[in-house]
């Protein structure tokens, strides 16, 4: 699709703007300069043509953490890469030395240029058109991407721009739509995700740094692998709570969270290195509760006992994650080294394999008899004086229509009362279903219901 790259300085209001194009709130906003670090891209939901909306860091920046040279680097990438380029300014500041050399610089650039004046929620700050004129881009458009104001106007002018362009894809973006199998990148910080990605890709597309909490917006990155379309969301590294020392973590935590809710599957990656800590169990466990499908990327496999023989290297890597991580015993795991490039394909290969294996959901029938013998083999316990025992009536499976890409079925076992039911039996039941049934990387989640009394003459 055209890409519509936004630029300008901090806190001109360029993730608002970003926000207001894509009509979803994806970019985070913040009144602290320097908050998008990172090439955010969306589909445009504003205008009348498709096009992909980036959102970049702000040119110029003087942040308080080392990353002004990164976030110039990645701005410049985003204006050699676009179609178009909306120059955002601010009406209420004014011309800055630093808008003024940057709209130099867009003018050398050879694409077309939108000079948008952001941030005209009043009248009084309609004369700010005087000054911007004086940038050599036009007179420009005066917006208020907080209060939607000017939307409409700005929203025409871009697909006035893109149109040549978007009548020749429009058949092509069809196709395109499809995100394919969505894959949240999670772990705790500089766990190395952010290096994961760009290996995958082969692009620095993601800031890396040795500071932890460096990617702090949800990216979601088209890839393809052996045919196959993947939506990749590198995400922010979760912290502890306690840990999270400013509003943008917080906001950047509820994000990684959205992610791992809105996903098909989930790519935990850990630290090898410095092995499996309190903060990646704590992660893991936001995957089960949340019941998503998984898998482990066990990262800097490099530096993990480096001297010894890859086999034994191997099964200690196992030994360590199945030790630390029990509960999620499902989730298969790849041993790679985003840094040196090594097995990311691999990665995709055991993704493959869980998305297929799950589309095999056992029949009603199969899994009505697989149940009753389970439930004949060893029988649920007597509660109370004895005289009540868990009964099974029947079972069915549900798929929520939602996750067909990476199926997570509920089994629905129907019995005389639900209260009967002991999470260690259920355990057991989990464990049985995965012999007949091996599923790698998807949960094993049931719903156990009692049925009404009226009911149970059914069988």
């Amino acid at each position: 699709m055209p890409t519509v790259a936004i630029v300008g300085r901090p806190n001109v209001g360029k993730s608002a703007l970003f926000n207001r194009l894509a009509k979803r709130r994806i970019a985070i906003v913040h009144d602290q300069p320097g908050v998008t670090r990172d090439r955010l891209s969306a589909p445009c939901l504003a205008t009348e043509h498709r096009c992909t909306i980036i959102d970049t860091g702000g040119i110029g920046a003087t942040l308080d953490d080392g990353f002004a040279a990164q976030v110039t680097l990645e701005a410049d990438i985003a204006i050699q890469t676009a179609d178009l380029i909306l120059f955002v300014v601010d009406a209420q500041e004014g011309l800055t030395p630093i808008d003024q050399a940057l709209a130099q610089k867009l003018r050398k650039a050879g694409i077309p240029v939108v000079l948008v004046v952001n941030k005209v929620d009043d009248k009084k700050h309609e004369n700010a058109f005087a000054d911007m004129s004086g940038l050599g881009l036009g007179d420009g458009f005066a917006v208020s991407a907080e209060h939607g104001k000017g939307m409409g106007k700005l929203a025409g002018e871009i697909d006035r721009q893109i149109e040549p362009l978007a009548g020749e894809i429009e058949e092509a973006v069809e196709e395109a739509v499809e995100s394919g199998i969505r894959l949240a990148i999670i772990g705790k910080p500089n766990a190395g995700k952010s290096s994961l990605v760009n290996a995958i890709l082969k692009d620095d597309r993601t800031i890396v740094s040795d500071i932890a909490g460096t990617t702090r917006d949800a990216i979601d990155l088209p890839y393809e692998f052996g045919g196959e379309r993947f939506t990749l969301i590198d995400t922010a590294g979760l912290r502890q709570r306690s840990r999270r020392d400013s509003s943008v973590e917080v906001f950047s935590a509820m994000r990684t969270e959205k992610a791992i809710r809105r996903c098909d599957l989930c790519v935990l990656v850990i630290d090898l290195a410095s092995g499996v800590s309190a903060q990646d169990r704590k992660i893991a466990q936001v995957v089960l509760k949340e019941k998503k499908p998984c898998m482990i990327v066990l990262n800097k496999f490099d530096l993990f006992h480096p001297g010894a023989p890859l086999k034994e290297r191997k099964k200690e890597a196992e030994s360590q994650v199945r030790r630390e991580l029990f509960f999620l015993s499902y989730a298969p795991f790849v041993c790679v080294s985003a840094k040196e490039g090594t097995a990311i394909p691999q990665i995709f290969k055991q993704i493959l394999a869980i998305r297929d294996s799950a589309q095999k959901v056992p029949s009603t029938g199969t899994l009505n008899r697989f149940l009753h013998q389970a439930f004949e083999t060893n029988p649920p316990p007597t509660v109370g004086k004895g005289t009540r025992r868990l009964k099974l009536y029947y079972a069915t499976s549900a798929v929520n229509e939602r996750y067909r890409t990476v199926p997570v079925p509920t089994f629905v076992l129907f019995v005389n009362d639900k209260t009967l039911m002991s999470s260690s039996y259920e355990q057991y039941l989990s464990n049985r279903l995965r012999e007949s049934n091996p599923a790698p990387g998807v949960p094993v989640v049931f719903s156990v219901r009692s049925r009404r009394r009226e009911e149970r003459n059914y069988r």
